[in-house]
């Protein structure tokens, strides 16, 4: 906003960064889940997701031709999406590797209590993929990998055999 770029965040971010206090900053747009807005041609509907951070969002962008989500941070997605065409969802950890990671002790349990509370794991992912409409879907961008509770490369690869579609990790 300092630097004259329009910041677009939910009310919950924006009073976590104390930026709602006596004014408005005029750069500051604050959005609401379910509630859809328009940046140049594209259209965004914002939707809850589950984190531990206060009102985290979602976001189901859309230029009439293509529909992307994105869904980072989070532990769970509780909608279903149709016609989908790019997906970037996060894919912070697996299980297993985190669980070895604890009793590894490079991990330390703290840790692990708040990922699963946050961050998508793996297994969540793959049950978020099969349980939507896929059919129109070109590109899966994994996002948020964890340094030490992930594996790109498998990652990557059990995504695109399960779902048939061109993954990417970024």
């Amino acid at each position: 906003m300092k630097m004259g770029i329009d910041c677009y965040m939910s009310g919950g971010t924006a009073e976590a960064l104390e930026l709602c206090s006596d004014f408005k900053p005029h750069r500051l747009h604050l959005i609401e889940a379910g509630k859809q807005f328009t940046i140049g041609k594209w259209r965004i509907m914002p939707f809850e997701i589950q984190h531990d951070a206060e009102e985290a969002l979602g976001f189901l962008i859309s230029d009439g031709r293509d529909k992307l989500l994105y869904a980072s941070d989070t532990y769970y997605l509780k909608y279903r999406f149709k016609g989908l065409t790019k997906i970037m969802v996060e894919v912070s950890y697996e299980k297993e590797i985190l669980d070895e990671n604890v009793r590894n002790g490079s991990v330390h349990r703290q840790l692990k209590n708040r990922l699963i509370k946050s961050h998508f794991s793996l297994e969540n992912v793959k049950e978020f993929l099969k349980a939507n409409d896929l059919s129109r879907v070109t590109e899966i961008y994994l996002l948020h990998l964890s340094d030490k509770n992930s594996d790109e490369r498998r990652f990557k690869e059990e995504v695109a055999k399960l779902t048939g579609k061109a993954v990417y990790v970024a």
